[in-house]
């Protein structure tokens, strides 16, 4: 039987990294072994760590960090709370590589349970990150759906979004929403939800076990403007009306209440009220992200958070001392009682 290329190159990655990280060999040595050239060696490695076979995990966090994790979870309830420690360089490119690491962890412990079948995922720069550091994972019975449109308003593929990627990690099953995040207008945004198609993904996203998402700003720096998602007016209007967040395509106001935006009506895709009282895991990272991450919190609807030390301290600092008060959190009463009946 003839092995493809791709599969050998990758069996001598997989082996590779085992002589290196787990038998210590040289990359003199490990070339000897498997016949090929030291500058080879060093290709497969880092292959096999581009490929999600090698995960560096780091037990335990900075006694900061866990301060801050039991900060966040008192005052807005939260199930859980993970703080990554603050890597230095002030730019975000650390805080994707510090939360992408905990989240890539945290998320491959969720996913390894076999009580969730199915996820539901939005997309970002954050979460894409997150997946990126996902070990492999063996569920060819695990359903990963998008949760918003998976298409840019050009109709091009989202580089952000991460369905392809969490299925390569986790060997499941994959479904996308092959419809724009935002449409032009709320009448276009009504064609697309007539299709069964799009019905049916929506119903089968809404009955995930749990749903991973990301947090978006309306700032300059945010993957809706970077990525052409939303236009320089469309940006100056959610400004004008005191939007500060992205919460699944919805604004939310610095309060946590939804800001009176028409692009709101544009967004394809669940609304996060549809599935309050479900587990949903939100990632966010960056002391730019504070305002919009404290909107977001304040909605009551995100049950664990994944963040970094930077983004702790910074909403800690806007909060000031109502970050040890508990949030009266929107739903909260009506969420305990709906889990009861359970």
């Amino acid at each position: 039987m003839r092995v493809r290329d791709d599969d050998w190159t990758t069996y001598l990655a997989i082996r590779a990294a085992w002589l290196s990280f787990v038998g210590g060999r040289t990359q003199g040595e490990i070339a000897e072994q498997l016949g090929v050239s030291p500058a080879k060696v060093h290709r497969l490695i880092a292959l096999a760590q581009k490929s999600g076979f090698v995960k560096f995990h780091i037990e335990g966090r900075p006694v900061e960090c866990l301060e801050l994790e039991d900060s966040l979870t008192r005052r807005f309830g939260l199930q859980s709370c993970i703080v990554a420690p603050e890597l230095g360089g002030g730019d975000g490119e650390a805080a994707l590589r510090s939360v992408g690491a905990c989240a890539g962890q945290f998320l491959s412990d969720l996913l390894s349970s076999r009580s969730v079948r199915r996820v539901g995922v939005g997309m970002g720069r954050t979460l894409k990150a997150a997946v990126e550091e996902m070990g492999r994972l063996a569920r060819p019975d695990l359903e990963i759906v998008s949760i918003s449109g998976s298409l840019t308003r050009k109709l091009a593929a989202n580089p952000y979004d991460v369905v392809q990627r969490m299925q390569e990690r986790s060997g499941g099953e994959g479904f996308y929403l092959p419809v724009p995040y935002f449409t032009e207008t709320a009448a276009e945004k009504q064609v697309f939800l007539a299709q069964r198609s799009v019905q049916d993904l929506l119903g089968r996203a809404r009955q995930s076990d749990v749903f991973v998402i990301g947090i978006g700003t309306v700032e300059d720096d945010g993957h809706l403007v970077q990525r052409g998602m939303i236009s320089k007016p469309e940006q100056e209007n959610l400004r004008a009306n005191a939007a500060v967040s992205d919460l699944m395509g919805r604004f939310l106001t610095a309060e946590g209440t939804l800001a009176d935006v028409l692009l709101a009506e544009c967004a394809v895709g669940l609304h996060f009220e549809e599935i309050r009282g479900s587990r949903i895991v939100a990632l966010a990272g960056g002391a730019g992200k504070a305002q919009a991450t404290i909107a977001a919190l304040k909605t009551g609807v995100i049950t664990d958070l994944v963040t970094d030390e930077p983004l702790a301290r910074a909403i800690g600092e806007q909060l000031g001392p109502q970050l040890l008060r508990p949030a009266d959190r929107p739903g909260r009463q009506e969420e305990k009682s709906h889990r009861g009946r359970h």
